[in-house]
């Protein structure tokens, strides 16, 4: 049975259909929210970052929230293939203690577990993310709004229910409540030049502050970018970044259906930049507040997205609103890489891994990790297949996304 799906935009599909596809041709690799539906995607990561792009040059746009945003790091890492088996592994064995009479741990206990383990993840590399000479690494987080600008027990649940109603009537009506916030490492590991490197897509769609990574706030925009609502706590103070709480970036940018197809600087509507100045302290310099600030579109070339499913969903809001599943003119330059539903049916469970298992396996950790592991070992044909499809391209495989 057929495991890869591929689908692509209409540029993209034009592209592939009359040259196929070679790694000099890519210029953005999104990934996405999901939790433990991201562990499908390790052998496809471990191909691409550890074979395949490495045979050009260009720079590349990495461009991730959540679990994506842990993938993408870790990509920058110097060896990429040892780093993201080993993102796997610390993924796969995460465990937490569930209080007598609780279903699930809280979420105090969660997050500083998760937060132990990014720090001895990344203890002693950080550098190699900052500084990597090819990757700009973007990683997304949700910063509250108004009652969502701490984290508090009335008021937090009451700004869910709020950004929930909102965003039902229009996405951009979630703006009241959540902005886009994107922590950008600068290009070649310049941590303290004049300028914070340039989005690969337009911000006119949503509320979008974009920040300086750097040392000082590396671990916590990470861990910011994964801190579900409810499941892990908020990170507050975060350096560089305005005030507030910060949320997981999947709630703004659940699938990453971001304007890949334009550009800061072309009248679609600014962003704030948070740049390098002498205002307020950070690792790297100091920072302050641009408005106005225009970044032009440096993510040139295809959008490689591997991805658990081929429907890119714009926000965490949006699963249950169906209508807004479909693809836009912004995913034009899109390739999609997913695993086919059928092939889906035969791994554990009939389904992708995902945050249920953890009710569903409860206390017994092994089994949860033995099926996990069933599912990312099987997850190799999607890689064994995509080498194959390179070698010798079959547009006539390839589905309009």
């Amino acid at each position: 049975m057929k495991a890869l799906s591929i689908h692509a935009g209409p540029r993209a599909l034009e592209h592939l259909t009359q040259q196929g596809l070679q790694p000099r041709d890519v210029g953005v690799v999104p990934a996405a929210a999901g939790g433990p539906k991201g562990l499908i995607l390790g052998p496809l990561d471990r191909f691409i970052f550890g074979h395949w792009l490495a045979q050009s040059q260009q720079p590349v746009h990495l461009v991730g929230a959540s679990i994506g945003a842990w993938r993408m790091a870790t990509a920058c890492l110097n060896d990429p293939v040892a780093a993201l088996l080993q993102l796997e592994d610390a993924y796969v064995h995460q465990h937490y203690e569930v209080l007598p009479g609780k279903k699930r741990p809280p979420a105090s206990h969660v997050s500083e577990r998760f937060g132990q383990s990014l720090q001895a993840f990344y203890a002693g590399r950080v550098d190699e993310v900052l500084q990597h000479p090819r990757y700009r690494l973007h990683l997304i987080a949700a910063r509250g709004r108004h009652l969502l600008r701490r984290e508090h027990p009335v008021a937090t649940p009451l700004g869910y229910l709020g950004a929930f109603m909102s965003n039902a009537v229009h996405r951009k009506a979630l703006g009241a409540w959540l902005e886009r916030v994107v922590f950008s490492s600068s290009q070649g590991g310049e941590l303290g030049g004049a300028e914070t490197p340039a989005l690969p897509f337009g911000t006119a769609d949503f509320r979008t502050r974009q920040v300086r990574l750097a040392h000082a706030n590396f671990m916590d925009a990470l861990q910011a970018s994964c801190s579900i609502p409810f499941v892990l706590q908020a990170v507050h103070h975060i350096a560089g970044a305005p005030p507030g709480a910060y949320w997981d970036g999947g709630l703004t940018d659940y699938h990453m259906h971001l304007a890949y197809n334009t550009h800061q600087g072309s009248g679609l509507g600014a962003i704030e930049n948070i740049a390098a100045s002498a205002d307020s302290e950070s690792a790297s310099g100091q920072f302050h507040s641009k408005k106005g600030v225009a970044a032009s579109d440096q993510g040139a070339g295809l959008v490689l997205y591997p991805h658990f499913q081929h429907q890119v969903v714009p926000g965490w809001l949006d699963k249950g609103l169906r209508w807004r599943h479909r693809s836009t003119a912004a995913l034009d330059t899109m390739v999609v890489l997913s695993p086919r539903t059928e092939w889906v049916k035969t791994l554990p469970n009939a389904k992708l891994p995902d945050r249920q298992d953890f009710m569903h396996y409860g206390h017994d950790t092994a089994a949860r990790a033995k099926a996990w592991l069933t599912a990312t070992a099987a997850a190799q044909q999607l890689a064994d297949e995509l080498a194959q499809w390179l070698e010798r391209p079959d547009p006539g495989a390839v589905q309009p996304l």
